[in-house]
């Protein structure tokens, strides 16, 4: 039995040095580096240990803008596209003929390069001296008049983002539910239409329960890729978005270590951590909703 046991642990000897290297010496790293005021990449030096880089980063409205940007994307784009993903795989699901074809058309922006993405969407929503944009086209049609959505005001810009973002990950959660809704045992739809059970009750009683644990998932997954974004903000309104102020929390550690007022690891790294505590602070509460929700 040891023997087996040692055997085992061997096997997980590769994953265990793999994760660790990568992914707690980084995180442990961070954290350090977190607490050193006035830390100098190039000498490695600090002039001190303390909370001044929390406070610092706390304070500061290009954070504070980045925090708010980052909320609200997460509120706005993971609801509404795990809803939305659900309401087409229902439907993929009930079409006999060319399912598989569906399918496909639906994942393909999935595998499209996102700054491609991004380009086409600034062709539909960024106005020129050209053209105001196939958007500003069509609402021109009822009357409205055009809106610079790239680089207008702040509820434009950020509904093309969130619109943007949904767009990119919709694929994946429709691709997800698919098929976890073709894995639902047929037998109980047959019992339920036997009953004379009506389509909605069916809906909520049955294919929400069995699929709760793929929708629980996607859920969590779509929180933390929300708070990681900041390629969908690059491929919209360009590197400098603090200007445009678009920018999202991983961007702004971003534009620590590199950006115009890069230079600063010790800032960029005590904003990494608010981010990992949010992020594991909301995968918690997740966590414990599942409980009463989810059934395995």
């Amino acid at each position: 039995m040891e023997r087996e046991k040692l055997k085992g642990w061997l096997y997980l000897l590769p994953a265990i040095l793999f994760l660790g290297i990568f992914m707690v010496y980084p995180l442990v790293d961070v954290f350090i580096y977190s607490f050193e005021e006035g830390y100098n990449s190039a000498s490695q030096t600090s002039w001190g240990i303390g909370t001044y880089n929390y406070s610092y980063v706390l304070r500061d409205p290009y954070f504070l803008q980045a925090l708010k940007n980052t909320f609200i994307l997460v509120i706005i784009t993971v609801p509404l596209s795990t809803c939305l993903a659900l309401a087409i795989a229902v439907g993929l699901n009930s079409i006999k003929k060319l399912r598989d074809l569906y399918q496909t058309i639906y994942f393909l922006p999935y595998v499209t390069n996102t700054l491609a993405v991004g380009l086409v969407f600034m062709i539909l929503f960024k106005q020129t001296p050209y053209s105001d944009g196939l958007v500003n086209v069509v609402l021109g049609w009822f009357g409205m008049t055009p809106v610079d959505f790239i680089g207008g005001p702040y509820w434009a810009k950020m509904f093309v983002l969130c619109f943007y973002t949904i767009w990119v990950v919709l694929p994946f959660k429709i691709l997800i539910l698919t098929s976890a809704l073709a894995s639902v045992n047929q037998d109980y739809y047959n019992a339920a239409k036997v009953d004379g059970t009506s389509k909605f009750r069916i809906f909520r009683k049955i294919t929400l329960p069995m699929i709760s644990p793929t929708v629980f998932y996607l859920i969590i997954t779509g929180f933390i890729g929300a708070f990681k974004a900041y390629s969908d903000a690059v491929a919209l309104f360009g590197t400098d978005l603090n200007a445009s102020e678009m920018n999202t929390i991983v961007g702004y550690v971003y534009d620590m270590l590199y950006g115009n007022s890069g230079g600063y690891p010790s800032y960029a790294s005590a904003a990494a951590i608010i981010l990992f505590t949010i992020v594991l602070t909301i995968t918690c509460i997740n966590l414990l909703v599942s409980k009463k929700h989810v059934h395995y």
